[in-house]
């Protein structure tokens, strides 16, 4: 079928003018992304000042600042083991302006131990980059019979009652590092639920309790004084500031490695060109000598990394705690 002449101009027209309605907005969009960043930029932690992930942010959020030319400001949004904060970043503009701090008992363990979060964190976001992984270590008042991991799986089956171990909360990564390691090796473990760290490392100071899985920086300076034992780290290789202290993998788990973790992530559908400028200007910002040296303090490795590895390595973890969460019945109301 023949179309008149005057109803294809019609239409020639009507296209011709709504590529110059989009155009506009086309080009709004690419100046959006090609002037980023051009104001302060928001960075929420989902926690209160002090902690580590708070702690370790601010050690990157100055650099990064600067690298961009533009500040960005650390905003505290506690409440509900970081799920307040993390939601609103999950439902913020994602035009790069806002981001969020994401730790890994927010992003892959809460989903599984509470009943409901408001976010999802595999669709609501778009990982940028890791800043670091914080290394978990298993320590020992004096007074508990043993020097090595294979002596401590062996003391708590033969012990009434197994050991009790402690850490800064139900569904808290060490909390879930512990459950991890009774189902491998079947050890006889009763976890003790702190509500932080600092209560928990006093009462393994203090004999009251036996054994503690914490970080690292929080344990370190009553190892080297002495007041408590060093069994075992949990990630891959040694600590160059605990060499001696070996870790669980060698100590008879082969494989085994469970990190805490913190990164930097925006809503999900921010502009790829933003994200990858984000990714670039942070992984340069935690591989300087002196902010990998202010980690470090903090017991954080620096560990920068592709926004795919570090969507890959959430999904991955996702499914980890899930088998661990189910297995152990773990749930937080």
């Amino acid at each position: 079928m023949r179309i008149p002449f005057t109803t294809a101009r019609r239409r020639t027209a009507l296209a011709l003018m709504l590529c110059g309605l989009a155009l506009p907005g086309l080009a709004a969009a690419a100046s959006a992304v090609d002037d980023y960043p051009n104001k302060p930029i928001r960075l929420i932690v989902p926690f209160s000042p002090g902690g580590v992930t708070d702690t370790g942010a601010r050690v990157v959020a100055e650099r990064l600042g600067q690298r961009l030319g533009q500040q960005v400001v650390v905003d505290n949004r506690p409440g509900a083991s970081g799920n307040i904060g993390t939601q609103m970043a999950a439902t913020a503009a994602p035009d790069g302006y806002t981001l969020v701090v994401g730790f890994d008992g927010t992003l892959v363990i809460n989903p599984h131990v509470y009943a409901k979060v408001p976010f999802d964190p595999v669709k609501d976001f778009a990982p940028v980059s890791k800043i670091g992984d914080a290394v978990l270590i298993i320590v020992t008042h004096p007074s508990v019979p043993v020097k090595t991991f294979q002596e401590l799986v062996a003391y708590s089956k033969t012990t009434p009652g197994g050991v009790s171990y402690g850490s800064a909360g139900t569904g808290s990564t060490p909390h879930l590092a512990g459950e991890l390691l009774r189902v491998r090796t079947g050890a006889s473990f009763t976890h003790i639920p702190y509500k932080g760290g600092g209560q928990a490392m006093a009462d393994v100071v203090g004999g009251t309790l036996p054994m503690l899985y914490t970080a690292v920086a929080g344990a370190a300076p009553f190892v080297q004084k002495g007041q408590i034992n060093a069994i075992a780290v949990s990630s891959s290789q040694r600590l160059p500031s605990l060499p001696n202290v070996p870790t669980v993998a060698e100590s008879g788990v082969p494989g085994f490695e469970s990190n805490s973790w913190i990164g930097i992530l925006a809503p999900a559908k921010t502009p790829p060109a933003i994200v990858d400028r984000l990714q670039r200007e942070l992984n340069a910002v935690v591989h300087m000598p002196d902010i990998r040296d202010r980690l470090a303090s903090l017991g954080i490795t620096a560990s920068g990394n592709s926004p795919a590895e570090f969507a890959q390595q959430i999904r991955s973890d996702l499914k980890k705690y899930a088998e661990v969460v189910k297995t152990a019945n773990i749930k937080v109301d």
